[in-house]
Order: C-alpha cells, then structure tokens, then sequence
C-alpha cells in the first residue's frame, strides 16, 4: 500500500477489531480516499473460499474528513470458519471507478486481497505458549552407559566415543541408512531435570521415541513400545513424573502419515514374527497401505520406499492410532505425555487432525497438539487444498518457521521494517491464541544450527567440506554475539520460545546430520548457557513476557524495539543488529528502568530514555 490512510488492515481505524475474529462477530471497515477521486460510492467485496460465496457490501459515506472523504460500516463474520479475501470497490455517479487492493487502485488484473480469518473459539492451553520448550533429539542428547543393539530392529551399531561425528558419507549402496547410534536415553534425560528446569524450561519436546530401525526415529516400527536403546515404558512415566515435579511437561512427536519399511506394520525384511503388510494381504495392517502392485511398489512418503505411506481413512488405522480407548494418542498422554506434536501435517487430512486433537483433550482437558507447517499456517495450500489447522478445531499452534526466516534475516543484515512486517502478518492472520501458542524457535533437527547459520561467513559447497567445516575464531565470535541477540528476540516474543538442544552450549553443523551431533557435556560455552538462563529466569518471572500484549517501538535498519505490557507490567526489548553502534531514543514514562540483562539502573530525561547500544547488542528494560 502506497497510501496507509486510505485503509490499513492493521489500524483500528481502518478495521476493527484487529486481526482474526470469531465466528458471527461484528467487523467494522472504514477507508478514507481523496476527495478528489470523486468517488461517491465504495462497496466492501468478499469472497468467502470454503463456502464458495461472493459478497457485497455496500458502505455508507460518512462524510469528509479533511482532504478526504470517509466511507464506513460493519458486517457479521461467517457463522462458521471461514477464510475470506476482501477488496473495496470504488465508484462515481457516472459508474466510472477502480478496485482498491493490497496493492492500491487497480481497474484490472488479479487481485491481492486482504485476509479476514475467522474462527470458532475453543480451549487453548496457556501452560505452552506461555513458557519455554526444550526439544530434545534423544539417542544424542545424554547417554549414561553404551547400549547394546544386537537383537534389535534395524542393522543397528553403536558409536563407542560420544564426542565422534553422526555418519553421513553413504554407504556402499549410495544410501545413508542412519543407522548409527549413540547411545542417549531417557534415563539420561531424567538425570539432566536439574539442568533443563535451571534453564527455565516448561516443556520437552522429544523428537521420536518409539521402536525405530533408525538413529532419528521418525521410521517408526512400533508406536506401542519406547525404543529399546531408549529405555522402557517405565522410564518414560518416570521422566514424566519427575519433570512434572520440576513443572515440566512433556510432548511427543507423532509420526502418523508414514511408518517404516521395517516395522511392525509393514514388516519388509521379515524381523517381526507377525505378518506384515509386505508379506501378505491377509496381514491385519495390508489395508493401511497403498500397493500397485503388491508387494513391489507402493506409496511412500516423499518416495522414500523406507517410509511406506499409510491411508489415513483406513478405519483400522483411524482406531490404532486415535480412536480406540487405549489408541497410540491416548495410551501415551495416559501414561504421562501431555500432547503431541504432529509431523508432517500438511500430509495429514484436515479430519485427522481434528480427530487426533479430540482424542487429545479426552485424555487431558488440558494437552496441547502443534503442528508442523513450514508457512502461514492460517492460508496454506497444501496438495491444492486449503487447509483449516487454525480455525478452532485442528491444532492449537504450529511450529513457527516464519519466525526463525524473519528473526534471521534480520540479524544477517536486513531490516527490522521486514521482520516487523512478517510478524504482524502472522498476527493479524491467526488467532489470538494460536498466535500466543506459537512454537518459536531458532532451529530444529531439520535445519542448522543457529550459530552456524549466524556465524559462518559462507556455506561450503560440497557436503565433504561442510562436515569438516568449524568456524574459525572471528566467526564463532560473530555468530555467538547475534545468536544471544536471536535468544532475546526469542524469549521476550510471544509464543513459547524453544530451544533445541545444544544451541544455549553453542554446538555447531550445517544440515542433516551435522546438526545433529552429540551434546557437549563438559564443553559447553558457559557464557552462552548462563545468557540463555538468565532469559528463561526473567521468561518465568514476568508475566508480560508470557502473556503481554507486543506493541512495536522502533523498526529502522539495524534496530528493533518492542514493548510487551500485562496488567501494568511493562517489559521492553531492544536490539542493535550492526556492526556500528546506534543510539535509539524511546519516550518513557515512569521511574528509572532497569536494564535487566546487566542490572544497570537507567535515568529518562523529561520523558525521553536515551539509549547507546554498542554493537550487536541488545537490551532489556522493565517499567
């Protein structure tokens, strides 16, 4: 938009109320075109996609507002969800007129409507969005003794040194098999409870845990038994327990659109001494699949022939996996978990989804299921489908890629306006709740580490070079200063900050698996990790950083400032992304804030607080 004051979506005095609404809720529209224009007549048009309806609403002149003329009214949302493009049409006595669109006045063309997302209010947890995850990828986070895989699924062997590198040349097939472990478990996770609640931690997120042929478990074999190498079925109810005592929930990452060739269920290699599906069709689990033919080909996941596809509305899997009284979803939260975090879900159907959570919140009134989505969860298309996770009866958040692109781009040199404006796409396209139950993070097993992606000055081109690649001195500084920037940014913003294992001890690796390598246990950058204590400590302690509204303070080059305000606490977050340092002035009112990542005690003048940040540094300001 060229013009903010002809409309803005996001200003209140253009549209209120803000953002997302419910469902039958009063909207009000007002735009503002120059008198000049002559226009005499403007019109709201929606087009409502899954209901297929085109509407339009013709709205009244309220009369001229300086050099403009103002134009206004109020419609009722959709009585069910519903996603809804609307423009504005102008025009004069003599039907002469122009569209009105994200992109301004247009008479032709395809339209960049603006998104009204509208949604059923339901449940949402305010135990995650409100405190710190820890995602845990578990055969390499701690391990107590060194496990032995003979006898199990998968030609399985185990590093004997903690401190080697995950394999990944491929093997004489031209395959990476992953098939080399590790040796973490769940009892060395309960020995480390201490360590993760002193980092402020709320929530663990385990990435696989069942009975997997593979080191990342996301091939699972038998969703009814905790991996071996991992522990036991009582191991996990004793971490659940424990953590519970330290306030610590647990989530489990759910693997339901595909399975592994060599599971239980599929059973290619005939390890399982029942029938598979790829050993005979009168195998319980033959229809979970699709064959064409038998047994040769079928679907798989990415065409993956390791990870075979199921058919989701197969009515056997539907019980197995959430229907059944003792179903995979609620036999695990009975025993402790409290919720899931769904893999893949732009592959699950949009009723799965909406089963899996029912059959969460039967189990525990209060779990929580996220999703995995790499984009606007709230518009995404995925196998030419709309889809609905956030409309109130699917997810209660998503992962929060969007964050981590906009967060990073920022700090590698673009400016704040763009990470604004990320951000304030997502909030004003989601759900309130779905905005503040959001999984922000900084990386994850899926993508590199954050010091790496902020430190290194290139990304060597061959994957030899990559595994052998360690920043140098300059980098490993560089990168350590803007990963405690990208910590600040992360803790203070709504959403549950996440943590993925490692990056508060500065672990390094581009992708896959070099990201996934072993945790440092006694060489970690204690600086870091207390950096990254102190912000989980002040997350705990501040309810305006779990619960705060944000309002922007500043968004120019290099610097970002933010405030989050609840019940008349007031908590600022400001950042400096340069090279060079920049001094940023805020009005203040109130006494003398604290600078709380030092304690220094500041001192406005005549309402104004003047700031001097030094290179790549950052603040944080209580009032």
């Amino acid at each position: 938009m060229t013009d903010p004051f002809l409309f803005d979506s996001r200003s209140t005095q253009c549209k209120e109320p803000f953002g997302a609404v419910s469902c039958g809720q009063r909207v009000t529209f007002r735009c503002r075109p120059l008198a000049r224009e002559a226009f005499t007549h403007c019109a709201l048009v929606l087009f409502h996609e899954f209901s297929h309806r085109t509407q339009e609403v013709e709205l009244s002149c309220l009369g001229p507002e300086g050099e403009r003329v103002c134009f206004g009214g109020t419609v009722s949302a959709p009585e069910e969800p519903e996603l809804t493009w609307y423009s504005f049409r102008f025009w004069r006595d003599d039907d002469t007129g122009c569209t009105l669109d994200k992109t301004g006045y247009r008479s032709d063309g395809d339209l960049r409507p603006w998104q009204l997302t509208t949604y059923r209010p339901s449940h949402t947890p305010e135990w995650f969005g409100g405190g710190v995850t820890y995602q845990i990828f578990p055969d390499r986070f701690c391990r107590l003794s060194v496990p032995d895989p003979r006898g199990l699924v998968g030609n399985r062997w185990v590093h004997r040194a903690w401190s080697d590198q995950p394999v990944w040349k491929p093997d004489p097939d031209g395959e990476v098999r992953n098939r080399d472990f590790f040796g973490g478990s769940l009892a060395g996770i309960i020995s480390k409870l201490d360590m993760l609640e002193n980092l402020g931690v709320t929530t663990l997120y385990l990435c696989p845990i069942f009975e997997s042929a593979s080191n990342h478990r996301y091939n699972t074999a038998d969703y009814t038994r905790i991996d071996p190498m991992l522990g036991t079925e009582k191991d996990f109810a004793t971490l659940c327990s424990k953590a519970w005592e330290r306030g610590i929930r647990v989530i489990l990452d759910g693997v339901f659109n595909h399975t592994g060739s060599q599971s239980l269920y599929f059973n290619a290699d005939g390890f399982y001494p029942t029938l598979g599906a790829a050993q005979s069709r009168e195998s319980p689990y033959y229809d979970w699949y699709s064959f064409h033919p038998w047994p040769s080909d079928y679907d798989s996941w990415w065409g993956i022939r390791t990870l075979p596809a199921v058919r989701e509305d197969c009515p056997s899997y539907v019980d197995y996996i959430i229907d059944a009284p003792d179903s995979i979803i609620r036999r695990w939260i009975d025993l402790g978990a409290s919720g899931w975090r769904l893999d893949v879900a732009d592959e699950l159907p949009d009723w799965f989804i909406e089963r899996v959570r029912t059959a969460v919140e039967e189990s525990d009134p209060d779990g929580i299921l996220i999703g995995e989505v790499w984009e606007d969860g709230s518009n995404k298309i995925a196998y030419s489908q709309r889809r609905r996770y956030l409309l109130g009866s699917e997810v209660h958040g998503l992962m929060n890629y969007p964050f981590r692109t906009a967060l990073l781009a920022y700090l590698q040199g673009g400016g704040a306006e763009q990470f604004l404006d990320a951000m304030e796409t997502l909030r004003e396209n989601y759900p309130p709740a779905s905005f503040y139950s959001a999984m922000n993070f900084l990386g994850t097993h899926d993508t590199m580490r954050i010091l790496t992606a902020l430190g290194a000055d290139h990304t060597p081109p061959t994957r030899e070079e990559r595994a052998a690649y360690r920043l140098s001195p300059e980098e490993r500084a560089k990168g350590l200063a803007l990963v405690k920037l990208a910590a600040l940014v992360l803790f203070t913003f709504p959403g549950s900050p996440t943590v993925y294992y490692g990056d508060e001890a500065g672990m390094e690796g581009f992708e896959d698996p070099f990201n996934r390598g072993t945790y440092p246990w006694g060489r970690e950058n204690r600086d870091l990790m207390s950096f990254f204590a102190l912000l989980g400590r002040l997350r705990g302690r501040r309810e305006s950083l779990r619960r705060g509204s944000i309002t922007w303070l500043c968004a120019q080059g290099p610097l970002l400032a933010f405030s989050r305000e609840f019940a008349g606490e007031r908590t600022v977050t400001v950042v400096n992304a340069d090279r060079a340092e920049h001094t940023l002035t805020l009005p203040w009112s109130g006494g003398a804030p604290e600078e709380r990542l030092t304690g220094t005690v500041l001192t406005p003048k005549d309402g104004i607080l003047r700031l001097v940040l030094p290179p790549r540094s950052g603040m944080l300001l209580n009032s």
